[in-house]
């Protein structure tokens, strides 16, 4: 590196340090706690306890029960601590929260665990997934100002990059895939950073360059170009395909409803495609004449195969189409199932690869009718309430765009209401989030209105 280069870099940095100082100038004790939970939280969903795995290893396909105690406790104490500092200051927001459909959901839930095939292993899970979703809903409340929000999710952005990039420079067998992985190893020379595959690395990799232009559009000229810029050529190199396309798609069509002013505008906009996209994968198996029509396409909706895959899924759901075959508790061991003949390969998938089939086949229809109505009809009503009353137009933006991309990314990949997964993580943050705009003033801060 010459000089004028590390020059720069001296520059950029003392830059990025003086914005973290004034931004967090003027807190409190307390303030500043609440800050580091939002941070260790954001760190302990994108980096892990366990980054860089080594997909040569045996060890990388088994389960480490010493390790994933430690990840229950860790996720356990940070969700304890982020209620408490919250319950002490914003009582109305997670008033808010305890809403008759809320409710019904959390109700539905702990049914189907009862009368889960595994459920001890449903129990389980379910924990660790209420601790990560409870941080990921609290989180916009525990910094104390939006521009502290700012820096602690665009520094744990930063900090999550800066490794990523080491990890491919510096350690590339621990970074990117191999030829010699134990799975999968025609993905070899694809990045994945940190995480433990490439199609997590690439998902992640889209939302951080939404959180780069959020962060541009507020004012952080350094901060925001840096992520975007970091993110964006990171997830070129991930060869992910779906999470390539959908990255602009997504921002264009989240700027296309941000500036439509009618509300069942916005839900043409957001839900016709979403549902043709669900047609053209899951559909095409259903029915023989949306079949032939996504074989005259020229890509594959069926993403190489994944029908079989599909077609076993379905089978599941008919035959506990009410209450489901339990919460996180369906694709652990199906190798005994009964599959259609030529697709026997479908009993090693670890999902279903669609979010909304997966949900089926785990907590059952009325299970997956009460999620859409939470997390995928309700949020674009609060954007619109949000919007009407103009509070934090950016902010609300980026949440929009990072619900829009979940929705979309759930048709190819399943991750809602998945324990610890990043982009679960980030798609609840984001519901959490439009959910507190639209009902307190958040002009300089996500708090109810004294």
């Amino acid at each position: 590196m010459d000089r004028s280069a590390a020059d720069m870099t001296d520059v950029e940095a003392r830059s990025l340090g003086y914005a973290f100082r004034d931004g967090l100038a003027g807190l409190n004790a307390v303030q500043a706690a609440r800050c580091l939970v939002a941070i260790a939280a954001l760190l302990l969903v994108l980096v892990t306890l366990d980054p860089f795995p080594d997909l040569r290893s045996e060890a990388a396909t088994t389960v480490v029960g010493g390790r994933m105690a430690l990840a229950y406790i860790s996720w356990g104490l940070l969700a304890a601590v982020a209620v408490l500092f919250v319950a002490s200051t914003d009582g109305p927001s997670l008033r808010s929260l305890v809403t008759p459909l809320h409710l019904c959901l959390v109700g539905w839930l702990l049914v189907n665990i009862i009368f889960s095939e595994s459920r001890g292993v449903s129990i389980q899970r379910f924990v660790l997934a209420a601790s990560v979703t409870s941080l990921a809903v609290l989180l916009p409340l525990l910094p104390p100002t939006q521009r502290s929000f700012n820096l602690c999710l665009g520094g744990a952005a930063l900090v999550l990059l800066v490794l990523c990039y080491l990890g491919v420079f510096l350690a590339p067998q621990y970074a990117t895939h191999t030829a010699l992985d134990i799975t999968e190893p025609m993905l070899a020379g694809d990045w994945r950073g940190s995480f433990g595959h490439k199609n997590v690395a690439s998902p992640v990799m889209t939302i951080l360059v939404y959180v780069g232009i959020y962060l541009t559009a507020v004012g952080s000229f350094v901060m925001g170009p840096a992520v975007a810029a970091l993110a964006g050529i990171f997830l070129i190199f991930t060869g992910g395909k779906t999470s390539s396309v959908l990255c602009l798609a997504i921002y264009g069509l989240a700027s296309l409803v941000y500036v439509t002013r009618s509300l069942w505008l916005k839900r043409i906009i957001c839900f016709v495609p979403l549902i043709v996209m669900n047609l053209l994968t899951v559909g095409s198996v259903l029915s023989p004449a949306l079949g032939a029509m996504t074989r005259q396409l020229p890509l594959d909706p069926t993403f190489t195969g994944r029908s079989d895959i599909w077609e076993f899924a379905l089978a599941a759901v008919a035959e506990k189409p009410v209450i489901g075959h339990g919460y996180a508790a369906f694709w652990d061991d199906v190798t005994e199932r009964q599959t259609a003949q030529g697709a026997e390969w479908a009993t090693s998938a670890a999902h279903s690869h669609n979010s909304y089939l997966d949900l089926a086949v785990t907590i059952g229809l009325p299970g997956l009718l009460l999620v859409i109505l939470v997390f995928v009809l309700a949020p674009l009503g609060n954007f619109q309430s949000a919007q009407a009353y103009s509070r934090s137009g950016a902010l609300a933006k980026l949440f929009l765009t990072v619900w829009l991309f979940g929705l979309y990314y759930g048709t190819t990949e399943t991750f809602l209401l998945e324990r610890q997964n990043p982009i679960w993580f980030m798609f609840a943050l984001a519901v959490a989030g439009l959910h507190f705009l639209a009902r307190f003033q958040c002009v300089d801060q996500m708090k109810p209105e004294r």
